[in-house]
């Protein structure tokens, strides 16, 4: 076990998660190298939409979800895409994730997740007021339906959410400025206050650039292949060939966490749930963000247009981009919206989201008492980044995990 606070941390994924622990870190003394695979940000938190919205985390496992699986297996254009012919990881994959399809474990993921959620937007306005670069855009999320039985199962599970804790105000809208691109089929809205988002790639890309400003050391395109400690160190194994030391290794490497952590102990079982996002120009620029539930796709303003996002498709990360998805997510909105210039669709993009069977997140130390982890986020990777940084980087440097972690232990059964 190590006993003093480590002088030196290597921290493996240069996305939000990796970044942000890089950056508290940081913040508490050690000097940080951060490596990946690729390029800062390249992986799940370029091109997501962006959401900063805690009062709206909840479990990806929720009661009923089992009637997306099914529709998954047969639908290719369904909202959650499953491979008809299931490779044996990702079957006990989807086992261990039905077993928490019940409201019961549903409600305790969520009441696991409150401690840590609340805490999610001043994460962000902490790493601001410090000098990262970047911008926290306050603004509504509004949702659209095209039944008013939808709108209010909807509204019924937002008030649920609200009297087990989530910080939620919504009301029901005509505000133009909020419903402009919405199409003569939604004919209801409802608008959920208090909310935020961000630009992902240039937040992560300043993100970066405040940790090289204050000392820390980033290599992109260095791939890790072994994690490796022992009773004075521990130590990163690259592709290249060599071997960086440290008294503390971190491992956030998203939907990819799997390959360096699984023989440090951490067998909880991430899977790729791969999400797609394209940009459009519109007519109009909404407000906040555009929700559509039933079809479960996201908009939000970005750099002038809007950046349009969704699916779940249950893929290998390293899996080619697949257009057919990207225009399933298109054609799912389509009819709902108006003023928008589908011929201008670009900047398809997919990523890999790191998925839990159980819904929580994977934050802790491993096996190794100088080896951690720091992953399993699901759809929550942005709005989770930086305080999942914040409380892992105390336990590393105080050897004390924080009581926001106490049900993310990565090597929990």
């Amino acid at each position: 076990m190590t006993t003093t606070a480590p002088e030196s941390t290597v921290v493996v994924g240069a996305g939000i998660i990796g970044l942000s622990l890089a950056w508290h870190l940081q913040e508490q003394g050690a000097r940080v190298t951060v490596l990946d695979r690729g390029m800062i940000g390249q992986g799940a938190s370029w091109g997501n939409a962006g959401w900063v919205s805690p009062g709206l985390v909840t479990p990806l496992a929720e009661p009923g979800a089992w009637r997306h699986a099914l529709k998954g297996l047969v639908d290719r254009d369904a909202p959650l895409s499953i491979p008809a012919r299931l490779d044996p990881e990702l079957l006990r994959f989807l086992l261990r994730f039905s077993r928490n399809m019940t409201a019961a474990r549903w409600l305790k993921t969520l009441t696991s997740l409150q401690p840590i959620t609340h805490l999610a937007e001043a994460g962000f306005a902490e790493l601001i007021a410090a000098g990262v670069h970047a911008t926290l855009t306050p603004a509504p999320i509004t949702l659209g339906f095209t039944t008013a039985s939808a709108a209010q199962a909807y509204t019924t599970e937002l008030a649920h959410l609200r009297h087990v804790g989530q910080d939620l105000s919504f009301e029901a809208t005509t505000d133009p400025n909020d419903t402009a691109l919405f199409a003569p089929a939604i004919t209801h809205a409802v608008r959920v206050d208090g909310q935020s988002y961000i630009d992902p790639g240039a937040f992560v890309l300043a993100l970066a650039e405040s940790v090289r400003a204050r000392g820390g050391k980033i290599m992109e395109n260095c791939a890790v292949t072994d994690v490796q400690d022992d009773a004075v160190s521990a130590s990163v194994l690259t592709s290249a060939g060599d071997t960086i030391r440290a008294d503390a290794v971190a491992i956030a490497t998203g939907a990819w966490l799997p390959r360096l952590s699984r023989r440090l102990g951490v067998k909880v079982g991430v899977q790729s749930g791969r999400g797609y996002s394209f940009t459009v120009d519109t007519a109009h620029t909404p407000t906040g963000a555009l929700y559509f539930p039933t079809q479960r796709v996201v908009g939000t303003p970005y750099r002038g247009a809007l950046r349009i996002a969704g699916t779940m498709e249950f893929r290998h990360p390293d899996t080619r981009l697949n257009s057919r998805r990207a225009n399933s997510v298109r054609n799912a909105v389509r009819p709902l919206m108006t003023g928008v210039d589908w011929s201008s669709m670009r900047d398809v993009w997919v990523g890999a989201r790191p998925v839990t069977p159980d819904g929580l997140p994977v934050i802790g130390r491993t096996r190794s008492s100088r080896v951690f982890a720091s992953g399993g986020h699901g759809m929550w990777g942005i709005v989770l980044g930086p305080v999942s940084g914040r409380l892992l980087a105390r336990q590393i440097m105080t050897g004390t995990a924080p009581d926001e972690l106490t049900h993310f232990d990565p090597t929990r059964r």
